[in-house]
């Protein structure tokens, strides 16, 4: 099997890291668990952020996307900026900007602000998460105690939803505007002790950096004299070296798409207000294509050996199918307990727990799970298990709410997806990707993950939206109302199925054992 954690090896009597590598993993891994967290403190706050703004759920869900949108849209762009400024400037920058727009977005009166806000939180966790996971391989030796330091950042990661749950729901309680604001002072106090312990670049990244086509040159600019450049030709310059113009076109369709999906439901098709946007997201694309093979450095710099790997390609279709119907699937949840129900946001956040507790409780056990089961195995097992899930929400039912006998089992089925599939996904992608090929790899698969939740989510909003029931309708109408957006959720599930089902029947018997 294919690992991508490193493998645990004997213990020496000299691989123990002292207080200083102790305290950069606490930084590393605490600033993982608040950008985990950030996806699940919007979910429970959504109503709250509804009535205090007096918008319809097709606003709120930016709180939501907008975090995803600016995570999955300017990863690739973010690696870029890793590499050329180098790691510990960009990782303190980024905490220092998160802790600044954690503080905006509590302050937000207008819906605007707060999808401003929560984009650029979501493009400085595309800064730091897979940042720290770099720092980890290149400063804790190899062996034992490398694989210690990524067991923990990984265990922060995987219990970074279910935190957030719960933290949204207490908070939420008096305001979601706390929700919001907590991670502010943690993050400051992260960047305070990541000034004096979080290294800077390996020597060895800049000997190494590759060569040609997507190549990152050198950015230290020489003092400007006769011979230089002019300012402008200079800015030019760096602005294609960064490919800022692709970043930009590319984040620009997102979310002209997601704004285009969400005013279908008040707009017909041919309406200004939904036409407008969606006309604005193809071309977008478009320019963002001509960019990108035109550039000599381009953000996808996609080889032949990415666009034939089928196992990429089916795992970030199958995690994608996977994510976007959770998320989806919890944005229902929220608003039929929330808004219909009435229950209050830490009863949600409660009741929510079950799909999100177990990921966290046995996401170091995953990488057993695999190397015993195989991942096309455990990935078809894990699709069953959400599409059975979004089957069960299919079921008519009588109102009021019936959680030990609908919900509770629906949640239960989608947390045994996760159990299951996600971790077999990611190794299975990451499985036959030459070591050349890894980055960029690495990144479009957590793009497409990414942006399967801001696409999902947007979608779901829009038919809650399209099929709200009249004025004075019974709690039942309001819940039967919600049947397009839980077809949405079970049909994404079956596609994640259909994928993964074809990934078994095209896997060799004899590597069904090894993940691939």
């Amino acid at each position: 099997m294919t690992r991508t954690l490193p493998s645990p090896v004997a213990a020496g009597p000299d691989e123990r890291f002292g207080p200083r590598l102790w305290g950069l993993l606490l930084v590393l891994a605490g600033n993982m668990l608040i950008d985990a967290l950030e996806v699940s403190v919007a979910v429970v706050a959504l109503p709250a952020i509804g009535t205090d703004l007096g918008q319809p759920p097709t606003v709120t869900q930016w709180a939501m996307t907008g975090f995803a949108a600016g995570f999955g849209g300017l990863l690739l762009f973010g690696a870029r900026v890793v590499t050329l400024l180098g790691r510990r400037r960009v990782y303190l920058a980024a905490l220092l900007a998160f802790a600044a727009a954690s503080a905006l977005s509590a302050l937000a009166h207008d819906p605007w602000l707060l999808l401003a806000t929560r984009l650029l939180k979501g493009f400085c966790a595309a800064l730091t998460a897979p940042t720290g996971l770099a720092i980890i391989t290149s400063t804790f030796p190899e062996g034992r105690p490398r694989s210690r330091a990524v067991s923990v950042y990984t265990l922060f990661g995987a219990g970074g939803f279910t935190a957030g749950l719960l933290l949204s729901g207490w908070l939420t309680e008096t305001s979601w505007r706390w929700a919001f604001a907590f991670p502010a002072p943690v993050v400051l106090l992260l960047f305070a002790c990541g000034l004096r312990l979080i290294p800077g670049s390996p020597r060895s990244d800049q000997s190494s950096a590759p060569r040609g086509r997507g190549a990152v040159l050198d950015m230290r600019l020489p003092p400007r004299g006769r011979d230089q450049p002019s300012r402008r030709r200079t800015m030019a310059t760096a602005a294609r070296r960064y490919d800022i113009p692709g970043a930009l076109t590319f984040l620009g369709a997102l979310l002209a798409l997601v704004q285009g999906i969400t005013q279908l439901p008040t707009h017909n098709w041919t309406a200004p207000a939904a036409i407008a946007p969606l006309t604005a997201a193809a071309l977008l694309l478009l320019a963002f294509w001509q960019i990108e093979r035109r550039s000599a450095a381009p953000l996808l710099n996609i080889g032949p050996s990415l666009r034939s790997n089928p196992a990429l390609i089916r795992s970030a279709a199958g995690a994608a199918c996977l994510n976007g119907s959770y998320l989806g699937l919890l944005f229902v949840l929220t608003y039929q307990t929330q808004t219909l129900a009435r229950w209050s946001p830490l009863h949600a956040a409660l009741a929510l727990l079950p799909a999100a507790a177990p990921p966290a409780l046995t996401a170091l056990a995953s990488g057993r799970l695999v190397a015993r089961f195989g991942a096309p195995r455990l990935i078809v097992a894990g699709a069953a298990c959400a599409f059975a899930g979004g089957l069960l929400q299919l079921r008519p039912h009588a109102w009021p709410l019936d959680y030990p006998g609908r919900m509770l089992p629906t949640l239960l089925l989608v947390g045994a997806a996760f159990v299951l599939s996600f971790a077999a996904l990611n190794m299975q992608a990451m499985s036959r990707l030459t070591p050349a090929d890894r980055l960029t790899g690495s990144g479009l698969y957590q793009t497409a993950v990414q942006l399967a939740a801001v696409l999902a989510v947007a979608l779901v909003a829009a038919l809650l939206a399209a099929h709200a029931p009249a004025p004075g309708a019974g709690p039942a109408a309001a819940a039967a109302a919600c049947r397009p957006a839980l077809t949405l959720v079970a049909a994404l599930g079956l596609l994640g199925l259909f994928v993964g089902l074809t990934g078994l029947i095209r896997t060799s018997p004899s590597s069904l054992h090894h993940g691939d």
